[in-house]
C-alpha cells in the first residue's frame, strides 16, 4: 500500500480535536460517575464503535483478519491498560485544576515517548526533532506556570505528569503491537489493534467495577446518553491515533497531537468560560512553533 508521507500528521490533527471532545465530556460525567466511572465510559462504549469500524473494514476490502503472534499480546496489554491508569489520572488531575491546565501537564508526554520509543522499539529521534519536541513542550510548561510556581500546587502537577508518563506508555505500546502484526494494510493493523485494546478495557474494568462498585455501573448505565457520545468521540479519536501509529514514530505523532493545547483553549473558553491568559498565550506561541518544526522535518 502506498501511502502519502504527511497522512499521519492528518490522522494526528483529527485525533487530536475528537479527543478534546471526548476529554470535555469525560470531564463533565466525573461528577455524576467519579473517576472510574468516567474512565470505564471511554472504554465500555467506545468498544462497540471500533467493533463496527472493524467489521465495515472487514466486509468493505478483501483484507482478512490478521492472527497475531505471542509477541503481540504484551504490547497490546502494555497499550491498554496503561491507557486505563493515564485516563484516570488524567480525570483525577481535571478535577483539581482548570481544563485547559490538566491537559497543558499531559503535553510534557512527548519528552517521555521519544524516550520509551527508543528503547523498545527503536525509533530514533533526530537532533532537529528532539529539538522540536523541547520547543513545543517547553510551551506547555510555560502555560502550566505563574511567578511562585506550577499552577494549582504540586498535587495537580504530580498527577498530571504520571497521567503524561502513562500516556506514553501507553502509546509507545500500542505502535507495538501494531508493528508486530506486519500488515501490508495499515488500517486493518490499527483497527484490529484498538479493538482488541479496547475489548481488554472494557471486560477489565467492567469486572472490576461490578466487584467493587456496582453502584456506578448502575449510573453509567443511567447516564448512557452522554456516556454514548464520550465513547464515540474516544473510539474515532482512537482509531485516528492507531491510523497515525501505524504511519509515524510515537514520538512524531505525540508531539503534534500538542495541537490538542490549542483545541483545549478553545472548548475552555466557548464551554467552561475559562479566558485564556497571556501566559498561556505565549506558551501556545511555542506549542505551535515546534509542531511547525516537526512537521518540516517530518516532510
Amino acid at each position: 500500500m502506498i501511502v502519502a508521507g504527511w497522512l499521519w500528521a492528518v490522522f494526528t490533527v483529527v485525533a487530536a480535536f475528537f479527543q478534546t471532545l471526548r476529554n470535555a465530556m469525560q470531564r463533565e460525567l466525573t461528577a455524576d460517575l467519579g473517576t472510574a466511572g468516567a474512565t470505564h465510559v471511554r472504554f465500555l462504549f467506545g468498544f462497540p464503535f471500533a467493533l463496527i469500524f472493524l467489521i465495515g473494514l472487514a466486509l468493505g476490502t478483501d483484507v482478512p483478519l490478521p492472527h497475531p503472534g505471542w509477541a503481540f499480546w504484551p504490547w497490546v496489554i502494555d497499550g491498554a491498560f496503561a491507557q486505563v491508569a493515564a485516563t484516570a489520572l488524567m480525570l483525577l488531575a481535571m478535577g483539581e485544576r482548570s481544563f485547559v491546565i490538566t491537559i497543558a501537564y499531559l503535553k510534557t508526554e512527548p519528552i517521555q515517548v521519544a524516550i520509551f520509543g527508543l528503547i523498545f522499539l527503536g525509533d530514533r529521534v533526530s537532533l532537529p526533532m528532539m529539538v522540536a519536541i523541547l520547543v513545543a513542550t517547553a510551551g506547555v510548561i510555560i502555560m502550566s506556570t505563574k511567578a511562585g510556581g506550577m499552577v494549582g500546587g504540586i498535587k495537580p502537577t504530580l498527577i498530571g505528569l504520571a497521567s503524561g508518563g502513562m500516556f506514553a506508555l501507553s502509546a509507545v505500546g500500542y505502535r507495538g503491537a501494531i508493528l508486530d502484526l506486519r500488515l501490508q494494510d495499515f488500517v486493518m493493523a490499527a483497527t484490529f489493534t484498538l479493538v482488541v485494546g479496547l475489548l481488554m478495557q472494557a471486560v477489565v474494568l467492567s469486572l472490576y467495577l461490578l466487584l467493587r462498585s456496582p453502584s456506578v455501573l448502575t449510573a453509567i448505565g443511567r447516564a448512557w446518553k452522554r456516556s454514548l457520545f464520550a465513547g464515540f468521540m474516544g473510539a474515532l479519536a482512537s482509531q485516528f491515533w492507531f491510523l497515525a501509529f501505524a504511519l509515524a514514530t510515537a514520538a512524531s505523532v505525540r508531539t503534534l497531537a500538542l495541537v490538542e493545547v490549542l483545541f483545549a483553549q478553545l472548548v475552555a473558553r466557548f464551554a467552561f468560560g475559562q479566558k485564556t491568559t497571556p501566559r498561556e498565550a505565549i506558551g501556545m506561541v511555542f506549542v505551535v512553533a515546534g509542531v511547525v518544526l516537526l512537521i518540516f522535518l517530518e516532510h
